[in-house]
């Protein structure tokens, strides 16, 4: 007999769906190398992250689409990594308290979704202390170490946009 699937499994796979759709608009942009370079600095810092959280105990993930990984891979390789190629370009001119301000902007919603994923579903688990603002403050500051790096690679070009 198979087991029912719940609403939060649901939603998990159609967010995934919505983030590989809008995925290609977010770096096939006029300066492709660069939205590569955001997406593959997330993707890998992510994996990383959240394999030494999982692995220390402080994240679960019960409800995951492919049970063989103890990490969270729509949130590590898809949902996150769109967020900081929209952050990036969004902040493409903008001023470091501007970039500042941008990051709190864009990380307080999605803290919003992940405490009532911790508190109202079997998504996430936070564990031996772990709560809503550490998530929030390793989400922004992910977000700014991203931005620093791709503001470097911007000064080593000389301020020019990659093609």
């Amino acid at each position: 007999m198979r087991k029912k699937k719940n609403i939060p499994y649901y939603l998990l796979n159609i967010s995934t769906i919505i983030g590989l759709v809008l995925l290609p608009f977010a770096i096939v942009k006029r300066s492709f190398k660069d939205w590569v370079i955001v997406y593959l600095v997330s993707f890998i810092g992510n994996h990383f992250a959240d394999s030494y959280l999982v692995s220390k105990g402080y994240l679960k993930y019960k409800n995951k689409l492919l049970k063989n990984f103890k990490i969270h891979l729509p949130f590590d390789y898809i949902h996150y990594p769109l967020m900081l190629l929209y952050y990036n370009q969004w902040t493409l001119n903008s001023r470091p308290i501007g970039i500042f301000l941008k990051a709190i902007i864009l990380t307080t919603p999605q803290i919003i979704l992940e405490t009532l994923a911790a508190k109202k579903t079997k998504l996430i688990t936070w564990k031996k202390g772990w709560s809503w603002y550490h998530s929030f403050l390793s989400m922004a500051l992910k977000l700014l170490i991203c931005r620093s790096i791709i503001g470097i690679i911007r000064i080593i070009n000389k301020g020019k946009i990659s093609v």
